[in-house]
């Protein structure tokens, strides 16, 4: 793995974790649940806080970590991109069964960009980050 890539990486794991502990903060002190959530919906996002949290924490030290290039990073940033990876698609399903995409526009794009996001960046940095323990 280049260094470059290293420090995007890196870069990109620091915000993510910081990202999903921020959204949290949003989702208890702004109420970000859809107007007319599903049944069961506080149920599921409130299972949620916990293991994202664990996520996240674990997120910045593999990024701080892979800054460093320290040894353990790799390990894990590939425990985090499979983390992020489980959860985009959990959500994705879950939006997908419960209607949460057709609420309305917004929650369409937000919830979208953000499953998008923990699959996509999460693929990435198995491949990219795997491809360097060989």
């Amino acid at each position: 793995m280049t260094e470059d890539r290293r420090r995007l990486i890196a870069s990109l794991e620091i915000v993510t974790g910081a990202g999903i502990i921020l959204f949290w903060i949003a989702f208890f002190t702004v109420g970000m649940a859809p107007e007319n959530p599903p049944p069961g919906y506080f149920a599921y996002e409130l299972s949620f806080p916990l293991p994202d949290g664990l996520m996240s924490v674990l997120l910045i030290a593999a990024g701080i970590l892979l800054m460093k290039d320290r040894q353990p990073a790799r390990i894990l940033s590939l425990i985090g991109a499979g983390a992020l990876i489980f959860l985009g698609l959990l959500d994705c399903s879950f939006n997908l069964q419960n209607g949460i995409y057709m609420a309305s526009v917004l929650d369409l794009v937000i919830n979208a960009l953000i499953n998008a996001w923990c699959v996509g960046f999460g693929l990435f940095t198995a491949i990219v980050v795997g491809k360097s323990l060989k």
